[in-house]
């Protein structure tokens, strides 16, 4: 049995990947009514908080690997991988960002402190390191389908942008066959470097029609998503890491995605011809 913690956007189509796999698969959900596509599937789908170390210790019950997805709270997911070192679980194939002790942004200092607490516990593990999701312009679409213009404070600077579908499916693949990944990090991107510009260029010619891209502040970062429903506190946290990509934060590649499927990485044209009616 392979446990998922969270049925969010790489949770679901992993635990989707896993079942057409014939792996059984259960997914942890605060709400599992919210879930229920997945239980038609043929997902287990079970009640728990990751804040409850009890209901994860049910939800662990003869399970034999975890992929830990979340919003990466610290304690949330240290009590995730201390149920599955009780429980005798072989490995944690953990979704992660960049990661550093001494970063300016909390997601970052805690990833670390998530990783660290996942390398000492004992269980194999395999880390996915992720840069920038498509996914994350879909909370743009609105207004770019509105407008025919979007804003960041990433400046020109450079991203290796990668669809939440190629990490579900990178999370699955290892899930499902862990033994050659246990110990290794991996860093996850689509084929190719864009700015927020080059961005602007590929929904134009999607849609036959001028999308502008201008630079904005952090702060107009900031109310823009929380706009969109994003809490104060991570909206800021979110802008910050946005700002750095003008710094070349984000401005690396990697052939981990296609030397682990077999395929291409998804390009961001790919993923926008997909999501066309969201930018319309």
């Amino acid at each position: 049995m392979i446990l998922i913690t969270t049925p969010g956007k790489v949770g679901s189509e992993a635990a989707r990947l896993l079942v057409e796999r014939g792996a059984p698969v259960r997914m942890l959900a605060r709400d599992p009514a919210k879930a229920s596509a997945l239980r038609q599937v043929g997902v287990d789908v079970v009640e728990g908080d990751l804040d409850a170390p009890a209901t994860i210790d049910a939800a662990m019950r003869d399970v034999t690997g975890v992929v830990l997805v979340s919003p990466a709270v610290v304690a949330q997911e240290l009590n995730v991988i201390a149920s599955a070192a009780r429980a005798g679980v072989g490995t944690v194939v953990k979704i992660t960002s960049k990661a550093s002790a001494d970063s300016p942004i909390a997601r970052q200092r805690g990833q670390a402190e998530i990783e660290a607490g996942l390398i000492a516990s004992g269980v194999g593990y395999t880390l996915l390191r992720n840069n920038f999701y498509m996914q994350n312009f879909l909370m743009l679409a609105p207004a770019i389908a509105a407008t025919g213009a979007f804003g960041s404070s990433a400046g020109a600077g450079l991203v290796g942008f990668v669809d939440t579908r190629d990490v579900a499916a990178v999370a699955a693949e290892i899930a499902a066959s862990p033994g050659p990944h246990i110990g290794k990090t991996y860093r996850l991107t689509g084929p190719e470097l864009l700015s927020y510009a080059d961005v602007a260029v590929v929904l134009a010619k999607l849609l036959d029609r001028p999308i502008v891209f201008s630079e904005r502040t952090i702060e107009e970062d900031k109310q823009a998503m929380m706009s969109v429903g994003v809490p104060e506190p991570i909206a800021a946290m979110n802008a910050h890491a946005v700002s750095l990509i003008a710094e070349g934060d984000a401005a690396w590649l990697s052939e981990d995605v296609p030397a682990i499927l077999g395929r291409p990485a998804r390009t961001f044209a790919r993923f926008a011809a997909d999501h066309a009616a969201a930018f319309s």
